[in-house]
């Protein structure tokens, strides 16, 4: 059973022109991978470790691991930033590089952000990855690798109390993976554009404790519409814990630590609710988040973002 799932999994990658960015449940604390215009936001040099597996017990299942950096320069309006990412499913290998910069507008305590990310997209297919049953010698496909550029673009607002996103990520839809026919022919599939609308607001109960919900939605064609609805609580400035609801039929437990002054761990846990739910232990996420001041910062009060 484990092997027929993942070849539905690998077909979906391969054939399906939707849904090709990875997927994040602690996207709320790393706004990076989702809208280049985060760059800078938090005000201090901010480093972010993500390491995610999905579908734990089915053999191939996705497993992605990320870094970033990003933070504000001296010219305060200015924020520059990068990430890499390897999103792998079976033999399936998807790897990022971009770099990032943001423009800020400052309007008193809030700020409107325009940002931009260049880089490169790796994928590679390797066949030999997959152990064929009596397989004939019409079976007898290349591995595919392939290098394509890519940019990203977007807008980001952000208050002390609320902040509201808008993106689209793979704008250039450049081709980025083929296979020869028969005939000797070779067909590609391209990278399509991803849309992301985030928001969310932080409201104060008492002097320890903040509510902060949030929504994500990502739309590209050929798909349908995907929303990921968080409600999050903060203790003390140290402490957040929270659930989410992913419309793919997904329920989700996360929190996070301040486990030093410049240390924070987050951990995430996904529950699914669907056609394999019976066959995987879930999906688990562990990422590390570090902030250090590079110089003064503009905002003195409270950052919920």
């Amino acid at each position: 059973m484990k092997k027929i799932i993942l070849v539905f999994i690998l077909f979906c990658n391969i054939a399906a022109f939707a849904q090709q960015d990875p997927l994040f449940t602690q996207y709320m604390f790393n706004k990076l991978l989702v809208n280049p215009a985060y760059a800078g936001s938090k005000e201090v040099l901010t480093l972010d470790m993500l390491n995610r597996s999905q579908w734990i017990n089915i053999d191939g299942a996705p497993k992605t691991f990320t870094l970033s950096a990003h933070t504000a320069l001296r010219n305060e309006n200015i924020g520059l930033g990068f990430y890499i990412s390897r999103d792998e499913v079976g033999p399936v290998v998807d790897q990022s590089l971009m770099g990032t910069y943001a423009y800020r507008i400052y309007m008193g305590r809030s700020s409107l952000a325009f940002g931009l990310q260049f880089g490169i997209k790796y994928y590679d297919f390797n066949w030999n990855a997959i152990n064929v049953k009596d397989a004939d010698y019409y079976f007898d496909p290349q591995d595919v690798r392939k290098v394509s550029p890519d940019a990203n673009f977007g807008v980001y607002f952000q208050s002390t109390r609320m902040f509201l996103g808008l993106s689209s990520k793979q704008l250039l839809q450049n081709d980025y993976g083929y296979a020869k026919d028969k005939d000797g022919k070779s067909s590609f599939s391209k990278l399509t554009r991803h849309f992301y609308m985030m928001g969310g607001f932080a409201v104060p109960i008492d002097d320890k404790i903040v509510f902060r919900p949030s929504l994500l939605a990502k739309y590209t064609a050929n798909a349908p519409l995907q929303l990921d609805l968080n409600a999050s609580v903060l203790f003390g400035n140290v402490f957040w814990v929270g659930v989410s609801y992913r419309s793919a039929k997904a329920l989700s437990f996360l929190t996070e630590f301040k486990i030093a002054e410049r240390l924070k761990l987050g951990y995430s846990y996904d529950l699914y609710m669907n056609e394999l739910q019976p066959f995987n232990y879930g999906s688990h996420e562990i990422r590390l988040g570090f902030e250090f001041p590079n110089h003064e910062t503009r905002m003195k009060t409270p950052r919920y973002f």
